[in-house]
Order: C-alpha cells, then sequence, then structure tokens
C-alpha cells in the first residue's frame, strides 16, 4: 500500500486584486496546518475501472482526485497510470471538514498528483503538475508544490515559497457549509468595486505571525470574510472575537498562545 498526507491550509490573509476572464485574481498567504490532514492510499485491488473509497457523499465526475486522475491521463498518455489503478484502489481517510475554507478537496488532488508521479514514476516536473493542477482548481498549485507556506497569487497558479517559522494554529469549524462559488459571486456583486490595492502593499514581505499581530482585524485581512457573512448570515452567530476567516469559510483559527 501506498499513503500521503493532504493537509488542510488557512489563508493569513486573503485579498481580492481584480476580476479577469470570470475570475477573480487575489494575492494570499496560504500555511499548511501540519496537525490536520486527509491520508490518500493506493490499496492493493482489482478493479474494473477507477475506484475511489471514503468519499461516498461526492459524485465521482465531481470528486478532485477523478479529475486529478483524468487530467493527469490526457496529459500523459502514460499507459503505468491507467494500468496501476487496475490493480489499486483509492481510499481516502477524511479529516479535513468540506466546504470549510480549509482547501480539503484541493489537497487530496495536490497529494494524489504527487503520489502518483511517486508510484508510476512519471517524468514530469513540479511546475508542469501545478500548472495542470491549475486547470481543476485554484488551490491545487500550492498543494502540489507542498510548501509549508507561499504567497498565492494570480488565479492561484503563481506560488512563491515564504521562509518563516511554523505556527501553532488553532482552527474551529462550525457545522455550515460555505460554497465557495456563491462566497466568489457575492464578492463580485456587492464588494468588488470597493477593492484598494494600495491598502496591502508589502504585506507578502510579512511573516504570518507579524501580519496576524499587526493588522489583526479578521474583517480586514480576509476580503471574503465579508461576502461570506452576506452569503451565509449564520456565521455572525459563530464569529469569535480574535479569531481569523480562512478562505470562503467557515472556518475559523487563531494562534495558540
Amino acid at each position: 500500500m501506498y499513503s500521503i498526507k493532504a493537509h488542510a491550509k488557512v489563508n493569513i490573509f486573503l485579498k481580492i486584486t481584480g476580476h479577469k476572464q470570470g475570475y477573480h485574481t487575489l494575492l494570499s498567504r496560504f500555511v499548511q496546518v501540519p496537525h490536520l490532514y486527509d491520508t490518500i492510499a493506493f490499496v492493493p485491488c482489482i478493479c474494473e475501472t477507477f475506484t475511489i473509497e471514503g468519499c461516498d457523499e461526492i459524485p465521482l465526475e465531481s470528486n478532485t482526485i477523478y479529475k486529478a486522475y483524468k487530467a493527469l491521463n490526457a496529459h500523459t498518455g502514460d499507459l503505468d497510470i491507467l494500468n496501476f489503478f487496475y490493480t489499486h484502489k483509492v481510499v481516502v481517510t477524511k479529516r479535513i471538514p468540506s466546504q470549510a475554507g480549509l482547501g480539503g478537496g484541493s489537497s487530496d488532488a495536490g497529494a494524489f498528483i504527487r503520489l502518483v508521479k511517486e508510484v508510476c514514476h512519471l517524468m514530469i516536473n513540479t511546475q508542469e503538475l501545478a500548472t495542470l493542477g491549475s486547470t481543476i482548481g485554484a488551490d491545487i498549485p500550492f498543494f502540489i508544490y507542498n510548501y509549508p507556506s507561499a504567497n498565492v497569487s494570480g488565479f492561484g497558479e503563481v506560488v512563491e515559497k515564504f521562509e518563516e517559522a511554523p505556527l501553532d494554529i488553532e482552527i474551529y469549524t462550525p457545522n455550515i457549509h460555505c460554497n465557495t462559488a456563491v462566497v466568489y459571486s457575492t464578492f463580485k456583486k456587492q464588494l468588488l468595486k470597493d477593492i484598494r490595492l494600495s491598502s496591502f502593499v508589502g504585506w507578502d514581505s510579512l511573516s504570518s505571525e507579524e501580519i496576524l499581530k499587526c493588522i489583526a482585524e479578521p474583517l480586514v485581512l480576509n476580503d471574503l470574510y465579508t461576502a461570506s457573512l452576506i452569503a451565509y448570515p449564520k456565521l455572525q452567530e459563530e464569529a469569535k472575537k480574535a479569531w481569523f476567516f480562512s478562505g470562503s469559510g467557515s472556518s475559523f483559527f487563531r494562534l495558540r498562545s
């Protein structure tokens, strides 16, 4: 059996920089959460078709792992991938909550791609894999590069490693599922016009701890927080003082004291 950890992430800050070709551009600091991860395993099994276990609530065609499998096959044309999954099934042990701003589905896809590269000995570099991943989901390149901390920009395809000490992060996820598309749509309709690029110049050069301590205001740090509160009013009941908001939600986080 082969296995790999697919870590969650939090967005220390997330600022929308524009809207192009039907998608939002952004500047964000992504940080992996070492203690929260899904596990992706390739388990020996004779399979007539590509088989995933552990994601029963997600239709196969919508599963990011399946999308990654299809994209790898189409891009490489490598029969070793096809043959491998006739003799192995994918087993996912889920720990990262879904629709929670923690990147669970994207992390699963990124980890899957990295493990396939290893077990099938794919002659393809990380940058090429990240470019392929970006066609599946905006956060996937970060998880393919697998940096503990990175500045992410553009549509999510520009990932620059950021050297900093690991953070001890505490996460609270209420039982509210935030649809990323709904949150972005709400931002576009109600908040896009208020973008001020000059307001966050230099944030990408500060450490995550400096940002959280110096700026400190959750609504200022994450442009999608206000959009999420509009789209999902029940989030306001779950908001906690001095807790920050990750991605499009619904998770809150803070540094452990």
